[in-house]
Protein backbone atom coordinates (compact mmCIF):
# COMPACT_ATOMS: atom_id res chain seq x y z
CA UNK A 1 0.00 0.00 0.00
CA UNK A 2 2.63 2.22 1.27
CA UNK A 3 4.73 1.93 -2.68
CA UNK A 4 0.64 2.52 -4.40
CA UNK A 5 0.47 5.50 -2.53
CA UNK A 6 3.82 7.33 -3.48
CA UNK A 7 3.28 6.02 -7.57
CA UNK A 8 0.07 7.86 -7.15
CA UNK A 9 2.11 11.48 -4.81
CA UNK A 10 4.76 10.75 -7.83
CA UNK A 11 2.42 11.35 -10.70
CA UNK A 12 0.57 13.96 -9.24
CA UNK A 13 4.02 15.81 -8.15
CA UNK A 14 5.02 15.89 -11.83
CA UNK A 15 2.08 16.69 -13.40
CA UNK A 16 1.20 19.77 -10.90
CA UNK A 17 4.78 21.11 -10.73
CA UNK A 18 5.42 24.60 -12.76
CA UNK A 19 9.19 23.41 -13.01
CA UNK A 20 10.93 21.11 -15.11
CA UNK A 21 13.04 19.75 -12.10
CA UNK A 22 9.89 19.21 -10.02
CA UNK A 23 8.09 17.11 -13.07
CA UNK A 24 11.70 14.97 -13.17
CA UNK A 25 11.38 14.39 -9.83
CA UNK A 26 7.87 13.45 -9.57
CA UNK A 27 8.45 11.00 -12.51
CA UNK A 28 11.35 9.37 -10.76
CA UNK A 29 9.54 8.86 -7.32
CA UNK A 30 6.71 7.28 -9.55
CA UNK A 31 9.43 4.88 -10.89
CA UNK A 32 10.98 3.95 -7.70
CA UNK A 33 7.56 3.29 -6.17
CA UNK A 34 6.04 1.49 -9.42
CA UNK A 35 9.25 -1.03 -9.53
CA UNK A 36 8.31 -2.84 -6.24
CA UNK A 37 4.66 -3.65 -7.03
CA UNK A 38 5.64 -5.13 -10.69
CA UNK A 39 8.09 -7.19 -9.25
CA UNK A 40 5.35 -8.14 -6.26
CA UNK A 41 4.61 -11.77 -8.77
CA UNK A 42 7.12 -14.57 -7.74
CA UNK A 43 7.73 -15.64 -11.04
CA UNK A 44 10.65 -15.20 -13.14
CA UNK A 45 8.62 -13.39 -16.57
CA UNK A 46 7.62 -10.94 -13.72
CA UNK A 47 11.03 -10.12 -12.36
CA UNK A 48 12.33 -10.05 -16.47
CA UNK A 49 9.64 -7.57 -17.04
CA UNK A 50 10.53 -5.44 -14.33
CA UNK A 51 14.08 -5.13 -14.91
CA UNK A 52 13.04 -4.16 -18.82
CA UNK A 53 10.91 -1.92 -17.35
CA UNK A 54 13.24 -0.23 -15.58
CA UNK A 55 16.08 0.17 -17.66
CA UNK A 56 13.99 1.57 -20.51
CA UNK A 57 12.10 4.37 -17.62
CA UNK A 58 16.14 4.68 -16.30
CA UNK A 59 17.17 5.75 -19.97
CA UNK A 60 13.94 7.93 -20.65
CA UNK A 61 14.70 10.12 -17.32
CA UNK A 62 18.27 10.32 -18.30
CA UNK A 63 17.54 11.62 -21.74
CA UNK A 64 14.86 14.12 -20.25
CA UNK A 65 17.46 15.35 -17.90
CA UNK A 66 19.85 15.57 -20.03
CA UNK A 67 17.55 17.96 -22.25
CA UNK A 68 16.58 19.88 -19.51
CA UNK A 69 20.04 20.63 -18.43
CA UNK A 70 20.99 21.66 -22.02
CA UNK A 71 17.96 24.11 -22.28
CA UNK A 72 18.72 25.69 -19.24
CA UNK A 73 22.88 26.13 -19.80
CA UNK A 74 22.21 27.21 -23.54
CA UNK A 75 18.73 29.80 -22.11
CA UNK A 76 17.04 27.99 -24.60
CA UNK A 77 13.80 27.85 -22.22
CA UNK A 78 11.70 30.24 -24.39
CA UNK A 79 12.49 28.65 -27.18
CA UNK A 80 10.40 27.19 -30.41
CA UNK A 81 8.84 23.93 -29.28
CA UNK A 82 10.16 22.67 -32.70
CA UNK A 83 13.81 22.98 -31.76
CA UNK A 84 16.13 20.11 -31.58
CA UNK A 85 16.80 20.44 -27.72
CA UNK A 86 12.46 19.85 -27.47
CA UNK A 87 12.47 17.54 -29.83
CA UNK A 88 14.56 15.37 -27.61
CA UNK A 89 12.50 16.30 -24.69
CA UNK A 90 9.52 14.99 -25.93
CA UNK A 91 11.31 12.34 -27.19
CA UNK A 92 12.28 11.05 -23.59
CA UNK A 93 8.46 11.54 -22.34
CA UNK A 94 7.34 9.21 -25.88
CA UNK A 95 9.93 6.52 -24.67
CA UNK A 96 7.89 6.83 -20.98
CA UNK A 97 4.31 7.01 -22.43
CA UNK A 98 5.29 3.49 -24.57
CA UNK A 99 4.81 5.66 -28.25
CA UNK A 100 6.08 4.22 -31.71
CA UNK A 101 9.16 4.39 -32.25
CA UNK A 102 9.97 4.12 -28.91
CA UNK A 103 7.53 1.46 -28.58
CA UNK A 104 9.61 -1.91 -28.28
CA UNK A 105 9.91 -2.26 -25.03
CA UNK A 106 6.15 -1.67 -24.08
CA UNK A 107 4.88 -5.34 -25.71
CA UNK A 108 7.59 -7.29 -23.95
CA UNK A 109 6.97 -5.75 -20.02
CA UNK A 110 3.71 -6.55 -20.56
CA UNK A 111 3.19 -9.84 -21.80
CA UNK A 112 5.74 -10.59 -18.31
CA UNK A 113 3.12 -8.99 -15.48
CA UNK A 114 -0.10 -10.00 -13.99
CA UNK A 115 -3.69 -8.34 -15.09
CA UNK A 116 -3.27 -6.22 -12.14
CA UNK A 117 0.06 -4.46 -13.16
CA UNK A 118 -0.75 -4.66 -16.65
CA UNK A 119 -3.79 -2.25 -15.76
CA UNK A 120 -0.90 0.45 -14.28
CA UNK A 121 0.84 0.04 -17.55
CA UNK A 122 -2.44 0.46 -19.37
CA UNK A 123 -3.89 3.44 -17.69
CA UNK A 124 -2.03 5.15 -14.62
CA UNK A 125 1.32 5.49 -15.88
CA UNK A 126 0.57 7.53 -18.90
CA UNK A 127 -1.14 10.12 -16.90
CA UNK A 128 2.48 12.41 -16.26
CA UNK A 129 4.15 11.80 -19.52
CA UNK A 130 1.36 12.93 -20.97
CA UNK A 131 0.23 15.93 -19.08
CA UNK A 132 3.83 17.33 -19.17
CA UNK A 133 3.68 16.61 -22.98
CA UNK A 134 0.62 18.81 -23.33
CA UNK A 135 2.46 21.47 -21.33
CA UNK A 136 5.39 21.28 -24.26
CA UNK A 137 2.56 20.64 -27.17
CA UNK A 138 2.44 22.28 -30.54
CA UNK A 139 1.59 20.61 -34.09
CA UNK A 140 5.16 19.77 -36.11
CA UNK A 141 6.27 17.34 -38.41
CA UNK A 142 7.88 15.22 -35.39
CA UNK A 143 4.39 15.07 -33.60
CA UNK A 144 2.80 14.03 -36.37
CA UNK A 145 5.26 11.67 -37.51
CA UNK A 146 4.84 10.01 -33.96
CA UNK A 147 1.34 9.92 -34.66
CA UNK A 148 1.15 8.30 -38.14
CA UNK A 149 3.97 5.79 -36.72
CA UNK A 150 2.35 4.57 -33.22
CA UNK A 151 -1.07 4.40 -35.67
CA UNK A 152 0.85 1.94 -38.41
CA UNK A 153 2.72 -0.06 -35.55
CA UNK A 154 0.17 -0.57 -33.00
CA UNK A 155 -2.39 -1.68 -35.71
CA UNK A 156 -0.04 -3.94 -38.03
CA UNK A 157 1.37 -5.67 -35.28
CA UNK A 158 -1.36 -6.30 -33.24
CA UNK A 159 -2.94 -8.30 -36.25
CA UNK A 160 -0.75 -11.29 -35.79
CA UNK A 161 -0.73 -11.55 -32.34
CA UNK A 162 -1.82 -14.72 -30.08
CA UNK A 163 -0.58 -13.02 -26.36
CA UNK A 164 -3.53 -11.35 -25.14
CA UNK A 165 -1.21 -9.26 -22.94
CA UNK A 166 0.86 -7.92 -26.27
CA UNK A 167 -2.77 -7.66 -28.13
CA UNK A 168 -4.02 -4.60 -24.85
CA UNK A 169 -0.06 -3.71 -25.97
CA UNK A 170 -0.29 -2.38 -29.19
CA UNK A 171 -3.59 -1.77 -28.93
CA UNK A 172 -2.78 0.81 -26.14
CA UNK A 173 -0.47 2.30 -28.69
CA UNK A 174 -2.92 2.69 -31.46
CA UNK A 175 -5.01 4.78 -28.49
CA UNK A 176 -1.98 6.85 -28.17
CA UNK A 177 -1.94 8.26 -31.63
CA UNK A 178 -5.24 8.95 -31.06
CA UNK A 179 -4.92 10.45 -27.23
CA UNK A 180 -2.25 12.60 -29.15
CA UNK A 181 -4.40 13.88 -32.20
CA UNK A 182 -6.69 14.69 -29.58
CA UNK A 183 -4.41 17.45 -28.03
CA UNK A 184 -3.98 18.86 -31.52
CA UNK A 185 -7.77 19.78 -31.30
CA UNK A 186 -8.48 20.33 -27.63
CA UNK A 187 -6.70 19.66 -24.80
CA UNK A 188 -10.07 18.65 -22.65
CA UNK A 189 -10.78 16.27 -25.44
CA UNK A 190 -7.53 14.52 -24.34
CA UNK A 191 -8.79 14.47 -21.23
CA UNK A 192 -12.54 12.84 -22.50
CA UNK A 193 -10.54 10.15 -24.54
CA UNK A 194 -8.03 9.05 -21.38
CA UNK A 195 -11.06 8.56 -19.33
CA UNK A 196 -13.28 6.80 -21.42
CA UNK A 197 -10.21 4.34 -22.55
CA UNK A 198 -9.41 4.42 -18.84
CA UNK A 199 -13.10 2.73 -17.92
CA UNK A 200 -12.76 0.27 -21.21
CA UNK A 201 -9.45 -0.76 -20.16
CA UNK A 202 -10.36 -1.54 -16.48
CA UNK A 203 -13.37 -3.39 -17.83
CA UNK A 204 -11.72 -5.45 -20.15
CA UNK A 205 -8.50 -6.35 -17.46
CA UNK A 206 -10.64 -7.00 -14.91
CA UNK A 207 -12.62 -9.35 -17.05
CA UNK A 208 -9.35 -11.42 -18.48
CA UNK A 209 -8.21 -11.73 -14.80
CA UNK A 210 -11.53 -13.20 -13.12
CA UNK A 211 -11.11 -15.75 -16.19
CA UNK A 212 -7.20 -16.10 -16.10
CA UNK A 213 -7.11 -15.98 -19.71
CA UNK A 214 -3.68 -15.39 -21.52
CA UNK A 215 -4.29 -16.58 -24.82
CA UNK A 216 -6.39 -15.46 -27.58
CA UNK A 217 -7.40 -19.49 -28.03
CA UNK A 218 -8.63 -19.50 -24.43
CA UNK A 219 -11.10 -17.24 -25.86
CA UNK A 220 -13.08 -19.85 -27.21
CA UNK A 221 -13.39 -21.52 -23.83
CA UNK A 222 -15.47 -18.43 -22.61
CA UNK A 223 -18.79 -18.88 -20.71
CA UNK A 224 -21.43 -21.76 -22.48
CA UNK A 225 -24.57 -20.48 -20.31
CA UNK A 226 -24.14 -16.84 -19.05
CA UNK A 227 -25.28 -14.73 -22.01
CA UNK A 228 -24.60 -11.96 -19.78
CA UNK A 229 -21.11 -12.65 -19.65
CA UNK A 230 -20.54 -12.59 -23.40
CA UNK A 231 -22.60 -9.79 -23.72
CA UNK A 232 -20.37 -7.95 -21.55
CA UNK A 233 -17.28 -9.05 -23.23
CA UNK A 234 -18.14 -8.34 -26.62
CA UNK A 235 -19.22 -5.15 -25.49
CA UNK A 236 -15.82 -3.83 -24.00
CA UNK A 237 -14.15 -5.27 -27.31
CA UNK A 238 -16.09 -3.41 -29.27
CA UNK A 239 -15.86 -0.22 -27.52
CA UNK A 240 -12.18 0.15 -27.79
CA UNK A 241 -12.32 -0.48 -31.17
CA UNK A 242 -14.66 2.36 -31.73
CA UNK A 243 -17.03 0.55 -32.82
CA UNK A 244 -20.71 2.49 -32.58
CA UNK A 245 -23.03 2.61 -30.93
CA UNK A 246 -20.86 1.87 -28.16
CA UNK A 247 -18.99 4.26 -25.73
CA UNK A 248 -15.45 4.12 -27.67
CA UNK A 249 -16.76 5.77 -30.54
CA UNK A 250 -17.64 8.81 -29.13
CA UNK A 251 -14.01 10.22 -28.51
CA UNK A 252 -12.93 9.08 -32.03
CA UNK A 253 -15.82 10.66 -33.77
CA UNK A 254 -15.24 14.05 -31.57
CA UNK A 255 -11.97 13.78 -32.34
CA UNK A 256 -11.86 13.62 -36.36
CA UNK A 257 -14.29 16.16 -36.43
CA UNK A 258 -11.70 18.71 -34.61
CA UNK A 259 -9.10 17.17 -36.82
CA UNK A 260 -11.42 18.59 -39.97
CA UNK A 261 -12.40 21.78 -38.61
CA UNK A 262 -9.11 22.24 -38.01
CA UNK A 263 -7.84 21.25 -41.62
CA UNK A 264 -5.78 18.72 -40.91
CA UNK A 265 -8.05 16.49 -43.29
CA UNK A 266 -4.79 14.33 -43.88
CA UNK A 267 -4.24 12.93 -40.94
CA UNK A 268 -8.64 12.63 -39.85
CA UNK A 269 -8.91 10.48 -42.94
CA UNK A 270 -5.36 8.66 -42.24
CA UNK A 271 -6.85 7.92 -38.56
CA UNK A 272 -10.11 6.45 -40.09
CA UNK A 273 -8.66 3.99 -42.35
CA UNK A 274 -5.99 3.11 -39.73
CA UNK A 275 -9.03 2.39 -37.03
CA UNK A 276 -11.23 0.45 -39.41
CA UNK A 277 -8.02 -2.34 -39.91
CA UNK A 278 -7.32 -2.23 -36.12
CA UNK A 279 -10.76 -3.12 -35.76
CA UNK A 280 -9.98 -6.58 -37.19
CA UNK A 281 -8.12 -7.97 -34.49
CA UNK A 282 -10.84 -6.62 -31.74
CA UNK A 283 -13.17 -8.50 -33.86
CA UNK A 284 -11.20 -11.66 -33.75
CA UNK A 285 -11.46 -11.71 -29.94
CA UNK A 286 -14.93 -10.81 -30.19
CA UNK A 287 -16.19 -13.73 -32.41
CA UNK A 288 -15.24 -16.97 -31.08
CA UNK A 289 -17.11 -16.01 -27.77
CA UNK A 290 -20.02 -15.36 -30.34
CA UNK A 291 -19.61 -18.07 -33.01
CA UNK A 292 -17.93 -21.18 -30.88
CA UNK A 293 -19.69 -23.14 -28.24
CA UNK A 294 -17.88 -25.32 -25.46
CA UNK A 295 -18.77 -28.05 -23.26
CA UNK A 296 -17.17 -27.00 -20.35
CA UNK A 297 -17.98 -23.34 -18.55
CA UNK A 298 -14.74 -21.69 -16.71
CA UNK A 299 -16.52 -20.50 -13.72
CA UNK A 300 -19.57 -20.27 -12.13
CA UNK A 301 -22.35 -18.11 -13.71
CA UNK A 302 -22.78 -16.76 -9.82
CA UNK A 303 -19.76 -15.02 -10.03
CA UNK A 304 -19.82 -12.78 -12.33
CA UNK A 305 -19.64 -8.98 -11.54
CA UNK A 306 -23.35 -6.66 -11.65
CA UNK A 307 -20.44 -4.09 -11.65
CA UNK A 308 -19.20 -4.85 -15.13
CA UNK A 309 -23.17 -5.01 -16.71
CA UNK A 310 -23.75 -1.97 -14.39
CA UNK A 311 -20.38 -0.04 -16.06
CA UNK A 312 -21.25 -0.98 -19.68
CA UNK A 313 -24.95 -0.18 -19.73
CA UNK A 314 -23.79 3.85 -17.96
CA UNK A 315 -21.05 3.86 -21.33
CA UNK A 316 -24.31 3.49 -23.52
CA UNK A 317 -26.67 5.86 -21.66
CA UNK A 318 -23.26 8.60 -21.39
CA UNK A 319 -23.25 8.20 -25.09
CA UNK A 320 -26.44 9.07 -25.86
CA UNK A 321 -26.25 11.55 -23.39
CA UNK A 322 -22.72 13.19 -25.09
CA UNK A 323 -24.66 12.96 -28.48
CA UNK A 324 -27.57 14.66 -27.71
CA UNK A 325 -25.69 17.39 -25.70
CA UNK A 326 -23.76 18.55 -28.25
CA UNK A 327 -26.80 18.43 -31.00
CA UNK A 328 -24.41 15.55 -33.06
CA UNK A 329 -27.74 13.96 -34.08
Amino acid sequence: MMFFLTMLAGSLIAISSHSWMGMWIGLEINLLSIIPLLSSSNNTNSAEATIKYFITQAMASNILLMSILMMTFMDDLISPVNSPLWMVTQSALFIKMGAAPFHAWFPEVMAGLSWMNCLLMLTWQKIAPMVILMNIFSQSLFINAIIITSALIGTILGLNQINLRKIMAYSSINHISWMISTMLAMKSLWILYFSIYSVISINIILFLNFYCFNQLSQISMIIVNSKIANLIFNMNFFSLGGLPPFLGFLPKWLTIQYLISSNNIFLAVFMTIITLIAMFYYLRISFPSILLKTQKPLKHNNKIKFTWMATNIWSLMALLLACLSLNLF
